[in-house]
């Protein structure tokens, strides 16, 4: 973005007071330490929720004895509303304490909603949304309502919703539509039941994954008379709009958030590297050490899973495209291979390109007996499991989100989420990494929602450098950590503002 000033302080971008915030300050208010009561309190009440309530670890159970579908049930909240579509209402409660945790994790984005919620940048705003429904994405939600926006929101996956949580909301007076094990066609009518409503339009875009942005341009493209913006955050609902935008389609301003640095490093990295080994042990049971693994794409996402693997003593291969990525991946210590060259031998494959057929039926013909096959990219087309649905071949269900595929001669495979995203379908994700994502979301859609005509033209934007670093600043409390401050002389002599942004847009982290 080339109109963003780095080093004079005179970018578009315009500061609120609420972000005008001194570190000192945020130590102070976010950096109370319990005492050891509050402690042990606090233990004892996380212990005691994940014993009597719907955990997130039971969600993925689904125990649920009630097979009838939502969108057959007839249900109203306390309040009398039935304009949502969940599993359960009676659910909200055990969801509720969900979130309650969630919130304790999620220091930034409970800074921003004390902290703007008296000025509400978002009043008037309209936001649809279709992201996972988690107690993580429910903190958000329930932000953004205190910023003063309207919300209705669907699900990204048809598999990632913890139904108490999307209760939760509804309960709360949001109109979701969600559960756990959507079929295809339930997922586009709970996208077209938020979108397609007697008496409201959105005039903002939360999406995750380019569904919802796609569903309404297929539907209703005269929405985009009154839509102010997209915000986008994984790498496949990004490469839709970068096509959008090439091709002269992107009719508004979008807000890439996937390539933030607070994006990139943090949630893909960082998250990825913890969510891999708790997606494949509740899922597989298996024991890592001597495995050999072979990991295609070398991202973020991908040095993540690679980093956790080769800690617990797993053999890890890499497949990469682009010779940067792989000259990283053979430098941190791992084998650069073709798929082909270890596919009869590898104990796991795991997905993570953004990208479609990396795992062809080719390569799962050749596959070991017991290899487990898994994807922790956004996308579901990175694995070829439609090649998988035809009559020689058995599918036998393990448990919730684990299938055998069965060959003619007896060979089977393990297919974890039917090759959906690994981590939140079969496990869950760090609260604390998502709270940075979360608040970087949550940034975009006040900076898009406020900018004066003009500043953003009909492209896909970066977040502001500016930006970035906010939302980093806002974690650091929870570390007790203290940021070296410029003097002004050694600012003068890097050119910088004192007061950041710190690198140019182009730095690499």
């Amino acid at each position: 973005m080339e109109k963003w000033d780095s080093n004079e302080g005179t970018s578009a971008f315009h500061v609120p007071e609420w972000m005008q915030i001194q570190f000192a300050d945020q130590k102070q208010e976010f950096n109370k330490r319990p005492t050891k009561i509050g402690r042990r309190s606090l233990s004892r009440s996380i212990s005691q929720s994940s014993t009597d309530s719907y955990s997130s670890a039971a969600s993925y159970t689904d125990s649920s004895d009630d097979e009838t579908s939502p969108r057959d049930k007839q249900q109203k909240n306390s309040k009398g509303s039935s304009d949502f579509c969940v599993k359960n209402i009676k659910q909200a409660e055990f969801g509720r304490r969900e979130i309650e945790i969630a919130e304790q994790e999620m220091p930034a984005l409970m800074a921003l909603r004390k902290r703007a919620q008296g000025e509400k940048p978002l009043a008037g705003a309209k936001i649809v949304g279709c992201t996972h429904i988690t107690a993580q994405t429910a903190v958000l939600m329930e932000t953004l309502g205190a910023l003063g926006a309207q919300c209705r929101w669907a699900a990204c996956n048809i598999y990632s919703t913890l139904n108490e949580v999307a209760a939760a909301l509804a309960e709360s007076g949001f109109p979701v539509f969600a559960w756990k094990g959507e079929s295809e066609d339930d997922f586009w009518w709970c996208i077209d039941r938020c979108v397609n409503v007697e008496g409201w339009q959105p005039n903002m875009i939360l999406d995750d994954g380019g569904d919802l942005t796609h569903w309404i341009y297929k539907k209703y493209p005269n929405m985009f008379k009154k839509i102010k913006g997209i915000v986008e955050e994984s790498v496949t609902g990004v490469h839709r709009l970068y096509q959008l935008s090439k091709a002269g389609k992107l009719c508004v301003p979008a807000m890439n958030v996937n390539d933030s640095v607070t994006k990139q490093k943090f949630d893909n990295l960082y998250c990825c590297r913890e969510s891999i080994l708790d997606g494949l042990k509740r899922t597989t049971d298996m024991m890592f050490g001597g495995k050999q693994v072979v990991v295609c794409g070398y991202g973020e996402v991908g040095k993540g899973c690679c980093a956790a693997l080769k800690a617990m003593g797993s053999i890890v291969y890499v497949t990469e495209i682009d010779p940067i990525c792989a000259l990283q991946a053979c430098m941190d210590g791992f084998r650069l291979v073709k798929l082909n060259e270890v596919i009869r031998q590898v104990d796991i494959v795991i997905t993570c390109t953004g990208n479609k057929n990396v795992v062809t039926r080719e390569h799962l013909d050749r596959m070991k007996n017991s290899c487990i096959v898994c994807n922790m990219g956004h996308s579901n087309t990175e694995i070829d499991v439609a090649s998988l649905r035809t009559p020689e071949l058995t599918w036998e269900r393990v448990r919730s989100q684990v299938d055998h595929v069965i060959w003619p001669d007896g060979k089977r495979i393990v297919l974890l989420a039917e090759g959906r995203l690994l981590n939140l379908s079969c496990s869950t994700v760090p609260t604390f990494v998502l709270s940075i994502t979360a608040t970087t979301q949550a940034l975009a859609l006040i900076e898009l929602y406020n900018a004066p005509e003009g500043r953003y033209k009909q492209d896909v934007y970066l977040l502001p450098k500016k930006m970035d670093e906010y939302v980093a600043s806002l974690h650091l409390p929870t570390f007790d950590a203290h940021l070296t401050e410029l003097t002004d002389e050694q600012a003068k002599y890097l050119g910088l503002n004192k007061n950041g942004p710190f690198k140019p847009n182009y730095y690499r982290y």
